[in-house]
């Protein structure tokens, strides 16, 4: 039991780790979970053991809140689960940012840690934003002790959904590296977003968000 709770926990902690775009997968969405207005879908990719996983929910906030939060990544520990450390590799303009995070894993274990580059851009017809998380696994050298991410794919869709309301959609694939097997991965990667997107909606609703505003963002 002890064993599966880590590798549970490993999980939860990865699965909200992005980047890039996606290949082609095969099959249709499955749905895995759908509590407290969280959806959580699974689907097969060609060539690879481990599952995508797309997660959807409606959020009482703004497109600009959701917008914060996702570029605010010192402030990642505060709503993903796990996450030990996180810190800004480099700001290459206000839509993208270069950042660093370990993640905290049990014994034994050991931590994982990952470099990505954040971009963010708004059609300005739809006003749909769109979020890319491109993996950058040699941006900064490896650390002893830890297994660094070398491949990974996400993509976060964040909707207009009427009066008051934002809906966001978040598609990852992860390969946490390491001697962890992907049945057990899939086994429990619906989970993770789950829990980190009903956190989300309680981020949003800090006051150090209340009146934020992004030059580059229109409700």
């Amino acid at each position: 039991m002890q064993i599966v709770t880590s590798i549970q926990r490993f999980v939860l902690l990865l699965v909200l780790l992005a980047t890039a775009q996606f290949a082609q997968a095969q099959d249709a969405w499955k749905l895995k979970k759908d509590e407290d207005g969280v959806q959580v879908y699974m689907q097969t990719k060609e060539g690879s053991p481990f599952k995508i996983v797309k997660t959807v929910t409606v959020l009482n906030t703004t497109l600009t809140k959701v917008a914060a939060v996702l570029l605010d990544v010192m402030k990642t520990p505060e709503w993903v689960y796990g996450t030990k450390t996180c810190s800004i590799l480099k700001q290459e303009s206000p839509q993208v940012v270069y950042y660093y995070a370990e993640i905290d894993m049990p014994w034994p274990a050991s931590n994982r840690d990952f470099a990505i580059r954040i971009s963010m851009s708004q059609n300005p017809q739809t006003k749909v934003i769109t979020v890319l998380a491109e993996n950058q696994p040699t941006f900064t050298p490896e650390k002893k002790g830890l297994v660094r991410i070398q491949h990974s794919a996400g993509k976060w869709t964040i909707s207009p959904a009427g009066a008051g309301k934002v809906r966001v959609e978040y598609v990852l694939q992860v390969d946490p590296g390491g001697s962890l097997p992907a049945g057990i991965v899939n086994m429990f990667s619906y989970e993770g977003p789950f829990e980190s997107f009903r956190s989300l909606q309680r981020q949003v609703d800090k006051p150090a968000y209340a009146n934020v505003k992004i030059p580059f963002i229109v409700e």
